[in-house]
C-alpha cells in the first residue's frame, strides 16, 4: 500500500484452497488501507463468465466507466463502443484489450488505482493477457493489481501469468490453513466464549479453513446447537451436521424461506454476478415481486447488494447452490433461461452463454435466434459463437435455417483460426445450398480457409472460378468473387490474368455500387501494379479506394489494409517523408476507430529500420519478454508478420552484434513454414540477417548462396529485391564469385527498368554496378541520393563502398573521409559489425579512419543514454501525460510508448514514473 502512496506500482497475487480468506485479506486490507482518493475496481471470474471474453476486466473497470474526468472519456467511450459491439470488424478480443488497457492507463494516470481480480483460475485468456500486460507495465502505473487464485487446478495459461509475476518481482502471498489457537480465537469471537472439547472437535472438521469454520459454527447457531456455561459446548444429541463444505454451505438455505431458496437456485444459473432484471425474465415475474426475497438474501449474507449487479458473497456459495442441482434439471434450466432472456431481447452474450451451458441444442426458437444474433456473437464472443453454433448445427434438419446456421459456423471458425474446419462445414454447405446470394458468400469463406489452411491458392482459385460458373451469380458478388480473383490468381496463373479479373470486378462493382467489391477489386489492382513496378498506378489505386470506403466502420480492416499500402509504396517511390505522414494517417485511425494497432508496428518497424531510427524500429516490435501471452502479439498470427517481426529484430541485433539476441529470432524466424506467396513476399529481412550472421562466422560462400535465395525474384512477387542486392555483389566479389556478383547486378538493372519512375531500384543498380565495375562516380552519385533523399540506412553503406573504390584507386584522403563519415554514421545506428566490417575492408589499404571520427558510444545508463524519441517521451511523462496520451501526442501505439517508457526506466534506474519526472524536471526539459 505503501509503494501506491509514493505513486509506485506493485503486483500481488495470493493463492490458497477455496475458503481459505483470500478475499477476505484483500478485503481488510484494502479497508485498513485504503485512502478515499484511491480508486477501487473488483472482479470475479467463475465457469460461465470463462466463456465471455474480458468479462472480468470488464467488471473491473465498470465502475470508472461513468465517471466525469476528463481524461477517461475517450477511453470510456471506447469502452461503451466496443461492449455494444459497434467497433466492427478485426480481432474483437485484441480489440477490446487495446480499449481496456486504454482505460487502465488513464484511471492510473488520474489517481492512485487498485484493480483485484478474484479466481484468476476462471478467468478467459483475454482477461488474463490484460491483467499480465498490466502487471509488465507495473512500474509505470500508479496501481495496486491483485489476484486471487486457487492452487489447483489452474490451466497453462494462469501458470505462465503467474511465473511472469514471479520474475519479475511481485509479491506471492501464500495462504495456508488456520493453526489451531487461530480456529479457537475465531470460534471465540463468533459465539462469544471460548471452545469446549466437543466443539474444538467438530471445527476440526475445517482443517483450518475459515469460511468451513464460519459455515460450520453459523449453521450450529442456526440449530441453537451450542450452549455457554462457561465454555461454548456443542448441545448433547444435537442432529448430525454435514461434513462437507458443499453441503455446510448448501445447508445455509435451511435460513431463509423456502421461496427464496428456490430463487437462489435459478440465480446460481446465472454465475456469481447477475442483474435483478435478468433474474426477474428467468423466472418470468416482475422485479418488484422479487425484492422481498433479493432482501432476505442479502440479510441472510448469501448475496452481496452493494454493487449495480447482485454477487453472490463467496463463490463456494454459488458452487454448492449449482452444484446442488440436478445435472438434468440444470441442463433444461439452462435452456429455458436462455429462451427466455432472447424473448426479452437480452444480450446476445448472455443469451448464447445459457445455451452453451445447457449442453444441448435449444431447437427451433435457438435457431431462429442465432441467424440474427450470430455476426454480433461472433465478433464479441467468437469461440462461443463456435460452440453454440455448432451443437445447434448438428441437430439440425437441411433447409434454409441450415444454411443460414452454416454460413455463420463458418465466420465463426474463420475468427478464431480454425480453418480446417472452416473449409469442412463449408464445403458440406455448399454441398445442398441452394440461395444464390447465401452460396456466393460461403464460397467466399472457403477461398479465404482454403488459402489460410495451407491448401494452395489455386485451390481457393478453382473453388471461386466453379461458382462464378453459375447462371445465378448476384451481380454484386460476381463483383466481390472477381475481386477475389484478382487477388489470388497472380500465384497460380500470373499478374496479368490477377490484373484482368480486378479490372472486371471494378466494372461491375462501380455499376452495382457496392464500396466492398469496389474496395476489394481496388486492392487486387493494386496489388498488380506493384509487382509490375507501377507505383504511381499502386499509389492512385490507394487512394480511390480509401475515398470508396470513407469512413463506413464496415471497411475498417480494409482501410487497414489500403493505409498499410500507402506506406509501403510511398518507400517504393523513394518518398521518404511522406511515408512517414502515411504511417502517422495509419496510427491516427487506429487510435480514433480503438481498434488495437497490430500489423501496422510491423510497418512501422521496416519503415524505421530503413530511417536508420533502430531503436524506435525495435520499440514498434514490443519488448523482448518471452513470457508475453498470444494475444498481445496477435499480429504474429499472420505469418507474414511474423517473418518480418524476427526478421527486423533479428537484422538489427545483428548488425549490433547482439549475437543471442540475433541467434534466436533467427531460430524461430526459420523455423516458420513458407507456405504462400506472402509468405516469401515477407521473408527477406530473415534471409538478410541469416546471411549476416554466416559472414560474421566467416564463411563468406554460405553467406553469399543464403542471400542469393532472393534470386530469382518470380513474376508475380510484390517484393523489392534491390535493397539487398549491393549486399549480395559485396559478399560474392569477397568470395571470388564474379559470376554471381553479375548476376546480383543484372537483376538489380532489371528491376530498375522494370519501375515506371525511377526510385529506389535505380538508385541501387547504381551501387551494385559501382562496386562490380569499381567505378567511383557510380557510388558518388548513389551517395548524393541516399544524402538527399533517403533512405539513411544505406547511406553510410554506400559510403564505405566508395571509400573501398577509392582507396582501390589510390585516393586515400578522400576514402579516408568517405570512411570517416561512413562510421559516424554507423555509431549513430550503433551498428558495431558494419563498423569492424568497414574498418577490414580499408585496412588493406593502409586507409584508417582518423582520431575525429572516433566519438564515444552512447552511454547505456544515465540521462544521455536516452534517444532523442526516449527524450520527447520523458518530457511528456514530466507534463503529466498518461501513456495514452504520449501515444495520441506522438502517433504510436500505446504498447510501442509502454515499450519506451520501460526503456527510460531501465536507463535511469528508476523505479516508477515519478523518477522520470524528478529527473526531467533536473535536466530542465520540456514537451
Amino acid at each position: 500500500m505503501g509503494t501506491l502512496a509514493r505513486g509506485e506500482g506493485t503486483v500481488v497475487w495470493i493463492e490458497g484452497e477455496p475458503g481459505i480468506g483470500k478475499s477476505s485479506l484483500v478485503a481488510e486490507a484494502l479497508a485498513v488501507a485504503g485512502r478515499p482518493a484511491w480508486d477501487v475496481g473488483w472482479g470475479g471470474a467463475d465457469q460461465l463468465t470463462g466463456r465471455l471474453p474480458l468479462r472480468v476486466m470488464q467488471d473491473c473497470l465498470q465502475a470508472h466507466i461513468g465517471s466525469p474526468n476528463p481524461r477517461r472519456a475517450h477511453a470510456a467511450d471506447l469502452l461503451r463502443s466496443w461492449r455494444q459491439g459497434a467497433l466492427s470488424g478485426g480481432d474483437a478480443s485484441t480489440d477490446g484489450i487495446e480499449v481496456l488497457l486504454t482505460l487502465a492507463d488513464e484511471l492510473c494516470a488520474a489517481a492512485p488505482t487498485v484493480l483485484v481480480l478474484d479466481d484468476l483460475q476462471w478467468a478467459d485468456e483475454a482477461s488474463l493477457t490484460v491483467w499480465h500486460q498490466l502487471a509488465a507495465s507495473i512500474s509505470q502505473l500508479r496501481l495496486l493489481l491483485i489476484g486471487t487464485c486457487r492452487p489447483t487446478p489452474r490451466r497453462s495459461e494462469v501458470q505462465q501469468v503467474r511465473a511472469s509475476v514471479v520474475r519479475r518481482g511481485g509479491q506471492v502471498v501464500t495462504l495456508a490453513p488456520l493453526a489451531d489457537p487461530d480456529v479457537t480465537a475465531l470460534v471465540t469471537v463468533m459465539v462469544g466464549a471460548s471452545p469446549g472439547d466437543g466443539l474444538r472437535r467438530l471445527t476440526a472438521q475445517a482443517a483450518g479453513n475459515p469460511l468451513y469454520v464460519r459455515e460450520l459454527v453459523d449453521a450450529l447457531l442456526r440449530e441453537q446447537a451450542v450452549r455457554i456455561s462457561p465454555v461454548a459446548e456443542v448441545v448433547p444429541g444435537a442432529g448430525r451436521l454435514p461434513l462437507s463444505l458443499a453441503a455446510v454451505l448448501d445447508d445455509r438455505l435451511s435460513s431463509v424461506s423456502a421461496e427464496t431458496a428456490q430463487l437462489l437456485r435459478t440465480a446460481a444459473l446465472l454465475g456469481g454476478r447477475f442483474a435483478a432484471a435478468d433474474l426477474a425474465v428467468v423466472l418470468r415475474r416482475p422485479a418488484w415481486d422479487l425484492a422481498p426475497s433479493l432482501q432476505e438474501a442479502v440479510a441472510a449474507a448469501i448475496l452481496d447488494g452493494s454493487g449495480a449487479e447482485l454477487a453472490f458473497r463467496h463463490p463456494l456459495i454459488r458452487q454448492a447452490l449449482y452444484e446442488g442441482t440436478p445435472q438434468a434439471l440444470r441442463t433444461a434450466l439452462h435452456t429455458e433461461a436462455a429462451r427466455e432472456l432472447a424473448a426479452a431481447g437480452a444480450d446476445a452474450l448472455s443469451v448464447a452463454q445459457q445455451l452453451s451451458a445447457s449442453g444441448r441444442p435449444g431447437g427451433d426458437w435457438a435457431r431462429g435466434w442465432l441467424v440474427e444474433a450470430a455476426p454480433v456473437l461472433t465478433r464479441r464472443a467468437p469461440q462461443l459463437a463456435v460452440e453454440v453454433l455448432r451443437g445447434e448445427l448438428a441437430e439440425t434438419p437441411g433447409g434454409e435455417g441450415r444454411d443460414a446456421l452454416a454460413v455463420s459456423l463458418v465466420r465463426a471458425l474463420l475468427t478464431v483460426g480454425v480453418h480446417s474446419e472452416a473449409v469442412g462445414q463449408a464445403t458440406r454447405a455448399l454441398a445442398v445450398m441452394t440461395d444464390p446470394a447465401r452460396r456466393c458468400e460461403t464460397t467466399w469463406m472457403l477461398a479465404q480457409a482454403q488459402v489460410s489452411a495451407g491448401l494452395g491458392n489455386d485451390i481457393a482459385v478453382a473453388t471461386i472460378r466453379q461458382a462464378l460458373g453459375a447462371a445465378d451469380v448476384p451481380r454484386v458478388w460476381e463483383a466481390r468473387l472477381l475481386a477475389g480473383l484478382g487477388v489470388l490468381e497472380r500465384v497460380p496463373a500470373g499478374v496479368v490474368v490477377s490484373r484482368t479479373f480486378a479490372r472486371q470486378g471494378l466494372t461491375i462493382a462501380e455499376q452495382v455500387g457496392d464500396p466492398t467489391a469496389t474496395a476489394q477489386a481496388l486492392f487486387g489492382l493494386w496489388l498488380a501494379n506493384s509487382v509490375e513496378r507501377d507505383h504511381v498506378a499502386a499509389l492512385d489505386s490507394v487512394e480511390r479506394a480509401l475515398s470508396v470506403m470513407g469512413d463506413n466502420p464496415g471497411h475498417d480492416d480494409l482501410r487497414t489494409s489500403f493505409l498499410d499500402a500507402r506506406t509501403l509504396t510511398l518507400q517504393n517511390l523513394d518518398q521518404w517523408q511522406q511515408a512517414e505522414l502515411a504511417l502517422r494517417r495509419s496510427r491516427e485511425f487506429a487510435q480514433r476507430s480503438g481498434r488495437a494497432d497490430r500489423a501496422t508496428g510491423v510497418t512501422a518497424a521496416v519503415l524505421r529500420y530503413w530511417f536508420g531510427q533502430w531503436d524506435d524500429a525495435l520499440a514498434e516490435l514490443g519488448p523482448e519478454a518471452p513470457d508475453t501471452p498470444r494475444l498481445v502479439y496477435a499480429f504474429l498470427r499472420e505469418r507474414w508478420s511474423a517473418l518480418l517481426f524476427h526478421g527486423v529484430s533479428a537484422l538489427i541485433a545483428g548488425r549490433r552484434e547482439q549475437r543471442t539476441i540475433a541467434g534466436r529470432h533467427l531460430k524461430e524466424g526459420l523455423a516458420l513454414p513458407i507456405e504462400k506467396l506472402s509468405d516469401r513476399e515477407n521473408q527477406d529481412f530473415l534471409l538478410a540477417a541469416h546471411a549476416l550472421s554466416l559472414e560474421q562466422a566467416g564463411d563468406l560462400r554460405q553467406a553469399m548462396l543464403r542471400l542469393a535465395r532472393i534470386l530469382p525474384r518470380r513474376s508475380n512477387e510484390n517484393t523489392l529485391i534491390h535493397q539487398w542486392l549491393p549486399d549480395l555483389v559485396r559478399l560474392a566479389l569477397a568470395a571470388g564469385d564474379r559470376p554471381m556478383a553479375q548476376a546480383a547486378a543484372e537483376a538489380c538493372r532489371q528491376e530498375a527498368a522494370a519501375e515506371t519512375r525511377p526510385a529506389r531500384a535505380a538508385v541501387a543498380s547504381l551501387r551494385c554496378y559501382g562496386l562490380l565495375e569499381a567505378n567511383a562516380d557510380r557510388l558518388a552519385e548513389a551517395v548524393a541520393h541516399y544524402r538527399s533523399v533517403g533512405p539513411a540506412v544505406e547511406l553510410p553503406a554506400a559510403l564505405e563502398d566508395l571509400a573501398v573504390t577509392l582507396a582501390e584507386h589510390g585516393q586515400d584522403e578522400d576514402a579516408r573521409a568517405a570512411l570517416n563519415e561512413a562510421v559516424d554514421l554507423y555509431e549513430g545506428m550503433q551498428a558495431r559489425w558494419d563498423i569492424r566490417r568497414a574498418e577490414s575492408r580499408l585496412r588493406p589499404h593502409g586507409i584508417k579512419r582518423g582520431a575525429r571520427s572516433r566519438r564515444r558510444l552512447r552511454p547505456t545508463t544515465g540521462w544521455e543514454a536516452l534517444t532523442p524519441t526516449e527524450v520527447k517521451i520523458a518530457a511528456l511523462v514530466a507534463r503529466g501525460d498518461s501513456t495514452a496520451d504520449v501515444a495520441l501526442a506522438m502517433f504510436l501505439s500505446r504498447r510501442t510508448v509502454q515499450t519506451y517508457i520501460s526503456r527510460i526506466l531501465t536507463k535511469l534506474e528508476a523505479k516508477s514514473r515519478v523518477e522520470i519526472v524528478r529527473e526531467a524536471l533536473l535536466q530542465g526539459v520540456s514537451p
